[in-house]
């Protein structure tokens, strides 16, 4: 048992100072109320820490545990969910109420890169000198982007009049994380891809380059005919003898 270990989110044994509390056993078990030496005391004897788990409660509700133990669990299980969230930006895209058709396309392709990507996207229209006296145009350009971007995202908060700005958020059908595992998986797939082109681009060098050294070093073909009155290389060529000298007397 931990004596005099302090925390700042539970007070433990003999840092508990009321007179009498709900003791809860190591299982679970509803044991009552009980004077507060009673409670330590079944601790020491079980080898465990008396941890107050609702000061609130009156009286306090008091549990038999390891504490070291539940300190380790609840710092993992607070990992775990720090690793599983996920960060929610959201993204801004201006428009004119009076946007041509090539900038309104170009815009409307960004909130769909941005919903893809799992981004909520916050959408501004901006007025600007007699503009806003026709509110209306900005609103039926918002209706218009929502339907367009229906299959990707789906509007979160209706459009509403900030000063000289209309604005709208059009949230994400699927979840950022889900994004992040696609395109993760399809970096894998086009690795992949990349490297089986190599590898099949390696071999097919590797059998142009034996065939090209298999036909230098075989025939060429039939040899020329030899013209007439030419000897051949392969033709006997007389040696001339050497001529004997007369015998001396």
């Amino acid at each position: 048992m931990s004596g005099g270990h302090i925390s700042e989110e539970y007070r433990i044994n003999d840092r508990i100072r009321v007179p009498e509390v709900r003791l809860v056993g190591p299982n679970g078990e509803q044991v009552g109320i009980v004077r507060i030496e009673d409670a330590l005391r079944l601790a020491q004897e079980s080898e465990l820490d008396l941890v107050e788990v609702a000061a609130a409660a009156r009286p306090p509700v008091c549990k038999l545990m390891d504490f070291g133990k539940f300190k380790y669990e609840t710092a993992m299980k607070q990992r775990e969910a720090r690793r599983n969230q996920t960060n929610v930006i959201i993204k801004e895209q201006k428009f004119r109420p009076k946007i041509d058709a090539h900038d309104y396309d170009t815009k409307k392709r960004n909130v769909e890169r941005f919903l893809r990507g799992g981004d909520k996207v916050k959408v501004t229209i901006m007025f600007r000198g007699r503009e806003q006296s026709r509110p209306e145009l900005g609103f039926r350009l918002l209706q218009r982007l929502a339907q367009d971007v229906a299959e990707l995202g789906f509007v979160e908060s209706t459009p509403k009049q900030d000063g000289r700005n209309m604005i709208m958020v059009i949230g994400p059908h699927r979840k950022k994380a889900e994004a992040k595992a696609e395109r993760e998986a399809e970096k894998v797939r086009v690795a992949a891809e990349r490297d089986a082109d190599q590898i099949a681009d390696r071999v097919e060098r590797a059998e142009r380059a034996a065939g090209s050294s298999g036909a230098a070093g075989g025939s060429s073909g039939p040899a020329a005919p030899i013209p007439a009155g030419v000897p051949s290389e392969s033709a006997a060529v007389p040696v001339p003898t050497a001529r004997k000298r007369p015998a001396m007397r």
